[in-house]
């Protein structure tokens, strides 16, 4: 897509015809480049003042060609930048009001697993695999204990007999949940849920690996691991209001 001065798509469709467009219609134009845009998506952001669409006297929004070029500033500077919706709000106005934006560099997205686990527990390697031999050593486990761990799925080696570098974090904490009487039996709800989890994940995310545009692809691991934080920090939510409402 051509873009703007300001860092904005111009879609050919949207600037070249005047008239309104309904939801379906702007949705449609902004798949080519944000394959992952939703119209639950956009009418976020509209819920956020950052695109103000008309209103049919029915009640049906009505986008006009800068409405969409709006809605690719936002989705771009997400997608670039990964910057928070305050801070796009005051890009935009200082847009609006003539100024100059200097929107910094792309980089790598922040980790938002970051925190969702516990702050003291020492951080997994960042990169490769690790051996059957190292993982025992990095968590103290005995072989017994991670056979059983194998056995209920919790943790799993690759084709190549490795283990993802996470697994050390999952074992120290099977451990420590084992201080509690719960052993790998009763972690089997858990590991279900996790799955569930990783499906609907890979959902959102399978169309983006397909993508043509290796920028997309490579958005498509920042989005995985985006909605993997989001989804720990559900259920640690839910789960803590749910011990509140049983308390007596």
């Amino acid at each position: 897509m051509p873009r703007t001065p300001s860092g904005g798509a111009t879609s050919g469709a949207a600037a070249a015809d005047g008239r309104l467009m309904s939801i379906g219609a702007v949705l449609a134009l902004l798949r080519d480049e944000f394959p992952e845009v939703t119209i639950s998506k956009i009418r976020f952001l509209e819920a956020e003042g950052l695109v103000e669409p008309q209103r049919t006297p029915s009640g049906y929004r009505k986008f006009s060609p800068r409405d969409v070029e709006r809605l690719g500033q936002v989705l771009r500077m997400q997608r670039d930048h990964y910057l928070p919706l305050k801070v796009i709000r005051e890009h935009l106005e200082a847009l609006d009001a003539g100024a100059p934006v200097a929107l910094p560099a792309p980089a790598e997205p922040p980790d938002p697993l970051a925190g969702a686990l516990d702050a003291d527990a020492d951080p997994p390697p960042a990169t490769g695999r690790i051996s059957r031999a190292d993982l025992l050593n990095a968590t103290g486990a005995e072989e017994s204990d991670l056979a059983q761990w194998e056995s209920y799925g919790l943790i799993e080696p690759g084709a190549d007999g490795g283990y993802d570098p996470e697994s050390i974090q999952v074992a120290k904490l099977i451990t420590e949940l084992a201080g509690f009487g719960l052993e790998p039996r009763h972690l089997r709800a858990v590991k279900a849920a996790a799955d569930r989890d990783v499906s609907l994940v890979e959902q959102v995310v399978a169309p983006l690996r397909r993508h043509r545009n290796p920028q997309t692809r490579a958005h498509a691991e920042a989005t995985a691991r985006e909605l993997a934080g989001l989804s720990v920090r559900l259920h640690a939510a839910l789960v803590r209001s749910a011990l509140r409402l049983r308390q007596p």
